[in-house]
């Protein structure tokens, strides 16, 4: 399957689903915006759904509450790779407050401008929505204390590429908190090779192990995955059973000081 197709099925999916929030009844009305889907319902409480534009949280097609995951801290500066409307970055500038800074970034220009209109419903100064890839991060070397996402990078074609930005962009002693779908057992190969699974953040969620290796080799450390919500697959669409896929928080850190084989260090 090619990376570019992929990518270009995700831009029209989740435009799509941005273009339909106020029409024929909402983000609910279409089934592909998840209204009480297995993975992405009840994932907010009522209260911090009250927090942010109705608008924002039509759209929250998670699987998880990276916000409450993360535990901000006021002053810091966060990112969320996959930001969609906006929910996760408006929760956490209420967070981070007014000392501090929370950017959003996305590669949909529907979903940028339905975060936008999201933000200035919200009047949140302390926000600034960015539109780039999360293999290519358009944000400078250790300027970001807390990356969060949420269900967005089992949708990246390049994990690898993605993981060495967040790393990259992190601040030493920074940290990564993430909702994400991970694979526990077996997924059949026509659910890999199905497209509407890669859109459906299924067919490329990565196995726990594989996971874990991969934010190891591009250099987090402290690395935990706690799966909280477990489904089985039939064909391309998850139930909610003892199964092969996991909603998790992941959880991961960049060490304070480069470890010795760190690119350079060795040389020396």
């Amino acid at each position: 399957m090619e990376h570019s197709n992929v990518q270009e099925a995700v831009r029209e999916r989740y435009g799509a689903i941005a273009r339909s929030v106020g029409h024929d009844g909402g983000c609910c009305a279409p089934a592909a915006c998840g209204c009480q889907h297995p993975i992405s319902s009840h994932l907010y409480s009522d209260t911090e759904a009250g927090e942010v534009p109705a608008e924002a949280v039509a759209v929250s097609l998670g699987c998880g509450n990276p916000t409450a995951l993360a535990a901000l801290e006021p002053g810091e500066t966060v990112l969320d790779l996959g930001s969609g409307g906006g929910i996760d970055v408006l929760l956490s500038a209420k967070r981070v407050g007014p000392t501090g800074k929370v950017y959003g970034l996305d590669m949909t220009d529907d979903m940028l401008a339905l975060a936008r209109a999201n933000q200035r419903k919200a009047g949140a100064t302390n926000v600034e929505f960015l539109k780039g890839t999360i293999e290519a991060i358009p944000l400078p070397d250790n300027s970001i204390d807390v990356i969060i996402s949420n269900c967005v990078i089992n949708l990246s074609t390049d994990k690898d590429a993605t993981l060495r930005e967040a790393f990259r962009v992190l601040k030493p002693g920074g940290r990564l908190a993430v909702s994400d779908v991970v694979v526990r057992g077996h997924l059949p190969a026509e659910v890999r090779q199905s497209m509407e699974s890669w859109v459906g953040c299924i067919a490329g969620a990565l196995d726990e192990s594989d996971y874990v290796a991969r934010l190891n080799a591009a250099g987090f450390r402290k690395v935990s995955i706690e799966p909280w919500r477990v489904y089985a697959v039939d064909g391309a669409e998850p139930s909610l059973a003892d199964g092969s896929l996991a909603s998790a928080f992941i959880r991961a850190s960049k060490p304070v000081a480069a470890s010795c084989c760190s690119p350079g260090c060795c040389a020396a």
